[in-house]
């Protein structure tokens, strides 16, 4: 059964709704800034003003759940839909990023190291290809912080910058974690799972590889990207150590929402020969 979408004007009301109350938070923050005196009167009618668009948004969400529960849909996927509604997939895709770097770091700090690896599957780290330059962006920006609280006179903008500046190296640091917490599997089907942090998530059926080899490369274009020759290349530090070629075109999804094809897959591995190693072992344990 086909559900009518309601996309264009709730994603409409969604902007709207955030727009004005910013717009209000801002105009009395510049008030605060330069001394001009906002009496209580007109900060309830700025308040008013900006919740009505709030308002009319938790209606319109409201009334799109029931028109998506009438059509047939059960509630998650009715919730999803209107999450998808709101945003566009991009930006679905990285918020849903963002929230799955933060819970990698909590996975670090509580122990959980392995993230979607089973009892019997092998895991194959990667992290370490890229800790150099992440560590540097991190202690860049945590200097950064510490010297703009200083420099910076106003408090309204040191406050935003530090805002942005601890987000900055939350961000860093949920990124390294989430390529820790998330490496890539063998299966103990002899299957592959390919990731890059919480950006990728690519699985390889074992009946599908045809080939495998330790080979170092040069990455040469975007992470997770098709090339002309269907390839794609998962790097760290700007390298790849494993190839592995396919016998057909295998599906996923690229980081913003787009669904790709690619016969042959350039990843870095930190130890290639184990990796390869544990692929081929795999694959004759596996033939009937």
């Amino acid at each position: 059964m086909t559900v009518r979408t309601a996309s264009r004007p709730l994603r409409k009301a969604v902007w709207w709704s955030i727009g004005a109350r910013v717009a209000g938070v801002l105009l009395l923050a510049l008030c605060a800034m330069f001394g001009v005196h906002v009496g209580s009167t007109v900060r309830v009618a700025l308040q008013l003003a900006t919740t009505v668009p709030l308002i009319f948004l938790v209606a319109r969400m409201a009334m799109t759940y029931v028109r998506y529960r009438r059509g047939g849909l059960a509630r998650r996927p009715a919730s999803y839909a209107i999450a998808a509604d709101m945003l566009s997939v991009p930006g679905l895709r990285l918020m849903i990023h963002e929230f799955r770097l933060y819970t990698s770091i909590l996975r670090l700090l509580t122990g959980r190291w392995r993230h979607g690896v089973r009892d019997g599957d092998i895991a194959v780290p990667y992290a370490s290809g890229g800790a150099g330059l992440l560590i540097t962006l991190v202690c860049v920006s945590v200097i950064e912080t510490v010297v703009l609280a200083f420099v910076i006179p106003w408090p309204l903008v040191r406050g935003i910058t530090l805002a942005l500046d601890v987000w900055g190296v939350l961000f860093f640091l949920g990124l390294f974690a989430s390529f820790v917490v998330r490496p890539h599997v063998i299966g103990a089907d002899g299957s592959l799972r390919l990731r890059s942090g919480a950006l990728l998530d690519i699985r390889i059926p074992e009946q599908d590889i045809a080939a495998v080899r330790i080979e170092r490369r040069i990455a040469r274009g975007k992470k997770g990207t098709v090339d002309d020759d269907g390839c794609v290349e998962l790097s760290q530090g700007g390298e790849t150590t494993v190839t592995v070629e396919l016998t057909r075109p295998v599906a996923f999804m690229r980081p913003l929402g787009k669904h790709a094809l690619a016969r042959v897959f350039h990843f870095y591995a930190a130890d290639p020969a184990a990796a390869v190693a544990a692929l081929r072992v795999r694959a004759l344990q596996n033939v009937p």
